[in-house]
């Protein structure tokens, strides 16, 4: 059996999570195939609603609500303890909205007096197939500057803006990556970027300082995977080259190899839902992306079920044919790593050796 394939995902809610579901079911050695994964997830820190909000202002704690997403979605358990940590209370004075791994994760944070420590922990507990690191242990909050020169502080905030993103920037600056993650990157076949929320779940991981600096000088191939529609306020009529201009600003150049995009057709009555919220389909210009210097890998991303009856409201990435480009993708990224070390020997002993 070869040697696992290394992924290193990038970014934070539901496409972070629908990446990693996909994902799972590659970790093990399967039955006449030598590709199986390695897979380590980096998740932004700076969310500020809801229950993981409400936690970091009552008990000083990173917010745990995408970390939580992330374990769950690795859980080899998928039923019971995955359904517990997404257990949501409906009721109860200042238990009202919380999730209860949400509340676990605070509590073992408080036990342990480490996030990324607790995080470790619960991954341990609901046996999860991957690692997980929140991009910085540092208690950091977004802010943005708007196209007016408005600055709007707090990704809630920054998400229903209604002008033009600019730029957004971590506060306080200077927050530093857990040694772990620059060591997952180094030695990483794969690094994804996406899908998710532009401003708010992708670029504040590539604000923490060295980071960019990690995914460039990694070997292995960079992937962008762009959303499926824009977003309104955060990304209202962005095409794919906005996105990746976006990334690009934040995080300089050789961040991104390739842009993955979607030719799923996505129906009239879709269109025209999302249409009343001011989002439309993310469209591309392939020889624009080109000019930029990334490839264009063009595939088939929202799946069958995203277009019939039972989630024909919703435009989301299909877990499966995501899960399968990415494994395409870990291999081109291996062989490229391999003819890289053929030519340098000490290439070839930080892949060996991970570090």
């Amino acid at each position: 059996m070869s040697e696992a394939l290394r992924v290193v995902a990038i970014g934070g809610g539901n496409g972070l999570s629908a990446l990693l579901t996909g994902l799972k079911r590659y970790v093990h050695p399967r039955p006449g195939s030598d590709s199986w994964l390695d897979i380590t997830a980096i998740v932004t820190v700076t969310d500020d609603g809801g229950s993981s909000g409400r936690l970091r202002r009552e008990f000083d704690v990173l917010p745990p609500g995408d970390i939580r997403n992330c374990m769950v979605a690795l859980a080899e358990d998928g039923a019971f303890l995955s359904r517990l940590f997404q257990y949501r209370f409906s009721a109860g004075r200042g238990l009202k909205g919380h999730s209860f791994g949400n509340l676990f994760l605070t509590a073992l944070t408080d036990i342990t007096g480490d996030f990324p420590d607790a995080v470790r922990q619960s991954a341990e507990v609901l046996k999860i197939a991957g690692r997980i690191f929140p991009s910085t242990a540092a208690n950091v909050s977004l802010s943005a500057v708007l196209d007016n020169g408005t600055i709007v502080r707090g990704e809630t905030r920054i998400g229903r803006s209604n002008r033009r993103i600019e730029t957004v920037r971590l506060e306080p600056r200077g927050a530093k990556p857990l040694p772990e993650t620059l060591e997952a990157l180094a030695a990483a076949d794969l690094i994804t970027i996406g899908p998710g929320s532009l401003f708010t779940s992708l670029i504040p991981n590539l604000l923490v300082s060295g980071i960019p600096k990690a995914i460039r000088e990694s070997k292995a191939l960079k992937a962008c995977f762009v959303n499926l529609m824009s977003q309104p306020g955060e990304t209202t009529d962005f095409s794919a080259e906005d996105h990746l201009g976006a990334l690009l600003k934040h995080g300089g150049a050789g961040l991104i190899d390739c842009a993955v995009v979607n030719t799923s057709r996505i129906s009239p009555i879709v269109r025209r839902l999302y249409a009343a919220e001011s989002a439309l389909p993310v469209r591309y210009d392939r020889d624009a992306i080109r000019a930029m210097g990334i490839e264009v890998v063009e595939a088939e991303l929202m799946g069958k079920g995203w277009t019939g009856k039972e989630h024909r409201s919703k435009a989301r990435h299909d877990a499966a044919a995501v899960a399968s480009l990415t494994m395409t993708l870990a291999e081109r990224g291996r062989a490229c790593r391999a003819a890289s070390a053929a030519k340098n020997p000490a290439t070839k002993r930080v892949r060996q050796t991970g570090r």
